[in-house]
């Protein structure tokens, strides 16, 4: 008779506690990439917002309103004041999402500038800390 030969449990004991121990090690590098990734997006969202919305203002004379909204940049508003001179296709593709799925809340006039465009972070609600905090146009490239 063959006798058989496999993985003794210490073995396989030995194994998992080495992987664990590098899952340790490597998870808080990659968590915290994906946490600078979002932040990053977000800094590069407002950059090309910002942008659209400066064009826009040259076009029209003045910002979309609150009420209108970033879709203002996407497709001509019905809303007053409607734009004059809205540029064929639009200032943007698309109304951008912030990197949790919701999009951008927008203020027109701002309260920390002219226009104010901000996410409520992670949790989607107003205050939090870290992925949570809200960021906004005004704070986003000191975060």
């Amino acid at each position: 008779m063959q006798r058989q030969q496999g993985f003794s449990l210490i073995e396989i004991l030995v194994v998992l506690v080495i992987m664990g121990l590098l899952i340790s090690v490597v998870a808080p590098t990659v968590l915290n990439s994906a946490d600078d990734a979002r932040l990053q997006k977000v800094q590069a969202d407002f950059k090309a917002i910002e942008t659209a919305l400066k064009i826009y203002r040259l076009d029209n004379y003045v910002y979309p309103t609150t009420e209108q909204g970033l879709v203002a940049l996407v497709q001509p508003s019905t809303l007053e004041p409607e734009p004059r001179n809205f540029k064929k296709g639009g200032y943007l593709t698309e109304v951008p999402v912030d990197p949790w799925g919701r999009e951008y809340l927008y203020l027109s006039p701002g309260e920390n500038g002219e226009v104010d465009i901000y996410s409520l972070g992670a949790d989607g609600l107003p205050g939090g800390e870290d992925q949570s905090a809200d960021i906004g146009n005004w704070n986003a490239d000191t975060e």
